[in-house]
């Protein structure tokens, strides 16, 4: 009889141990592994902390193919208000800058797979909130934002950081415009930024990066409108945008399909929530097949989750509620656009 001997066994970023859940015994000569992907099956999305308008460290989860209220996760090493970067890959989440209310540096990650709340990453090289962020399989990159205080300047930089690893985040280049209060999301291959404000006012521009290499972004084309604190989210073919402000709150959703340059189309509306669906600081996530926004204000703080189909156009549906009513939190998932399937 063959000896397997085995020195250590680790998940993919090494930080974990193996789970064994049973025992299973094999009776023939050989052993073949499953093909496909590592991650299993996937299709967690998670809401970060945000304010109730009091600082709140809450994190939700939800299971993106169902329907249901969230449940706790566990909670953010800081209470990020005023808006902050998410990304993920299919194993880990991260989120980076925010208020608290100093302005953050600080990056976190949280494993998807588990329900313990957020470790310390690294940091930022700029102290930044209202910033945004997204991700491939490999990198995740936080782009734009504000400085302290929150009267001061709009930056352009954009930052990355392997989320497998921890440290501190690396220079990756600039936005076409400095601005604020962007909504954004990704394919595998590209990047996209969308609107935000600066103090002369929002603009309705759509930026791309390719996220893999270094560099400026570039003109990818315009939203219908021009708001800020609006969201994205995205499966790997089509990007949403969603909600935000010009002054006042909307409720319009438009897609653009990522590989290619052009206009935003609409989509749909929010319709939940209250006040028509029009709301402001919420936050998104995505799977393949859905994108589901969760919180925000209406002016109202608000725990109301929806969701649309995104291969096709329409309005919301109800999903659920969030643990705790509140606004600028941002959401991550391990199953959206830019993990390669």
């Amino acid at each position: 009889m063959s000896e397997f001997k085995v020195t250590s066994i680790t998940n993919r970023d090494g930080s974990h141990g193996p789970e064994v859940c049973g025992i299973v015994t094999f009776t023939g000569s050989g052993l073949t592994l499953p093909s496909g992907g590592l991650a299993g099956p996937r299709g967690r999305g998670i809401f970060g902390s945000g304010a109730t308008p009091t600082a709140t460290t809450v994190m939700d989860l939800i299971e993106i193919a169902t329907t249901g209220d969230s449940t706790d996760f566990g909670d953010d090493i800081h209470a990020r208000q005023e808006g902050y970067a998410s990304f993920a890959s299919a194993t880990r989440g991260c989120f980076a800058g925010g208020q608290t209310p100093t302005v953050l540096t600080n990056i976190a990650y949280v494993t998807t797979s588990s329900q313990g709340g957020a470790n310390d990453f690294g940091d930022l090289g700029t102290a930044v909130t209202r910033n945004i962020g997204l991700s491939d399989s490999t990198r995740g990159i936080s782009g734009g934002g504000i400085i302290a205080p929150l009267s001061s300047s709009q930056v352009s930089k954009i930052e990355f950081v392997t989320i497998s690893t921890t440290g501190d985040a690396n220079n990756f280049g600039n936005l076409t415009q400095a601005r604020a209060g962007s909504g954004a999301c990704a394919s595998s291959t590209r990047g996209l930024f969308s609107g935000g404000y600066d103090p002369s006012g929002n603009f309705n521009i759509i930026d791309f990066i390719t996220i893999a290499t270094l560099g400026e972004a570039q003109d990818f084309g315009d939203l219908t409108d021009d708001p800020n604190h609006h969201v994205g989210c995205s499966n790997s073919i089509r990007g949403l945008f969603g909600g935000g402000q010009n002054p006042s709150n909307i409720n319009t959703i438009v897609y653009v399909t990522i590989a290619t340059e052009g206009n935003a189309i609409d989509f749909g509306d929010l319709s939940q929530g209250g006040n028509n669906g029009k709301i402001d600081y919420l936050g998104a996530c995505a799977s393949e097949i859905r994108g589901v926004f969760g919180g925000g204000q209406t002016p109202t703080k608000i725990n109301t989750i929806q969701f649309v189909t995104i291969a096709t156009t329409g309005d919301t549906t109800d999903f659920g509620d969030l643990t705790v009513s509140r606004r600028f939190l941002q959401g991550l998932s391990d199953a959206h656009g830019g993990l390669a399937t």
